[in-house]
């Protein structure tokens, strides 16, 4: 959430920077703002009151003093006129408070500089690429056909147990994803972050925290009898760890990995692009949470990135890295960088990451702060990335690494799999 301050302060850089996303919000800053001026106004006549009444009060003691009780007395009348003045004006402020809050869930966060401007995912920037593309020609046979031919998925399983996109995974496919658990977890903790096993459920407070909810696209499970959401993500559990926590400066970077199943509706998605593991209601991930200074969130995206990159290296997976334009940039992401590895027998590319700084826009939603050198409390900046989502990694390893009717397992898992091969 932005902070009502800084849109006050910067309204113009604040509309620029919105306007990267192709949307226009110039109606819900200025209703934002007369909100924040109204809210003021309130406060300032509160404040009036309370003045007068303390005046009053000093008054009241002095003529009972004084031995004047009737016009104590009558002054006690007056104080009583002015507190349900002051009750009818808090709850005006609340209101407006409740207002003000409503219209700045609706606001996203503002984007980096280094954001290009654009309406969708043909205007992301591609900024790098490692690995060929393997040309696979005719040979190459798409991962769900390979889940089948080798029993290592059984899709159909899935939907009778539950529906579509809750594959079953068996065999050879299921160590393979516990393999790749184990490998991300690993490498985490090798680069310093903690792990945590978060719960998989999470109250309103938690979605609203990190930017979940209002869930405006409807993407989430709800729990109507208990109030309860599935994860989406990790990310949201790990990082509301830290919700109304004042840190020590001292206490920075904060690094936190989980692995968790992640659940997510996918409303409104069809096509050959979700067929097999390219888009599910159940997957598995493993996610890595980052909570630091202000002025070190944009350095830690790129360490985050190259951490996600190495672990992509080590399967033997080409891939790119993208900059996401504003009109692809999630809401609460201020920057995101998105890593796409390619699909040798589909031949596209294939999102596998995105590590995103969210600024202080979740902070401010968390409430979660540091005192600075200088003893005074500000919003910390919280970022997260996928390392890795496994579906479409899985999908990639599976039809990248086919070869002669073999499927061969990348060196680095195979400590993991215990095996080199699957045939």
């Amino acid at each position: 959430m932005l902070l009502i301050q800084d849109i006050r302060e910067n309204k113009e850089a604040v509309l620029a920077a919105l306007a990267k996303r192709n949307e226009d919000f110039t109606d819900a800053i200025n209703q934002a703002l007369q909100l924040d001026d109204e809210r003021k106004s309130c406060q300032k006549e509160l404040d009036e009151i309370l003045a007068k009444s303390n005046a009053i009060a000093k008054e009241i003691g002095q003529l009972y003093k004084e031995g004047k009780r009737d016009e104590a007395e009558s002054k006690k009348a007056e104080t009583a006129e002015l507190k349900s003045a002051s009750q009818e004006l808090k709850e005006k402020q609340n209101q407006i408070e409740e207002d003000l809050r409503a219209i700045l869930f609706t606001i996203p966060n503002t984007v980096n500089e280094k954001v290009p401007a654009g309406k969708s995912e043909e205007d992301n920037e591609v900024i790098s690429s490692w690995g060929e593309p393997k040309d696979l020609s005719n040979e190459a046979i798409p991962h769900w056909e390979l889940a089948k031919k080798y029993d290592l998925i059984d899709f159909e399983l899935g939907v009778k147990i539950t529906g579509a996109g809750f594959p079953v995974y068996k065999g050879k496919g299921a160590i393979l994803q516990r393999a790749l658990i184990n490998f991300f977890l690993d490498e985490a903790i090798e680069a310093g972050y903690d792990e945590v096993i978060p719960p998989h459920l999470i109250n309103e407070a938690s979605g609203i925290g990190t930017g979940s909810l209002p869930d405006k696209e409807g993407q989430m499970y709800y729990m109507p009898a208990d109030d309860l959401y599935l994860i989406p993500t990790a990310e949201v559990p790990v990082t509301n760890i830290y919700r109304d926590v004042i840190l020590k400066e001292s206490d920075f970077p904060i690094k936190n990995t989980a692995y968790t199943p992640c659940f997510r509706r996918e409303a409104g998605s069809y096509g050959k692009d979700v067929r097999g593991l390219n888009r599910l209601h159940q997957f598995d991930k493993v996610e890595i949470v980052t909570i630091v200074h202000p002025d070190k969130s944009e350095d830690t995206l790129l360490k985050m990135v190259k951490h996600v990159t190495d672990l992509v290296e080590k399967l033997e997976l080409p891939y790119r890295i993208l900059r996401l334009c504003g009109g692809d940039t999630s809401f609460s992401s201020s920057h995101t960088y998105d890593i796409e590895v390619y699909s040798g027998a589909q031949n596209r590319w294939l999102e596998v990451s995105s590590i995103s700084n969210f600024r202080t826009f979740q902070a401010n939603r968390l409430k979660l702060r540091f005192k600075n050198a200088d003893g005074k409390t500000q919003l910390a900046h919280t970022l997260n990335g996928s390392a890795l989502a496994l579906p479409r990694i899985v999908a990639a390893i599976l039809e990248n690494h086919q070869k002669d009717g073999k499927i061969f397992i990348p060196k680095a898992l195979q400590k993991y799999t215990r095996f080199h091969e699957i045939s």
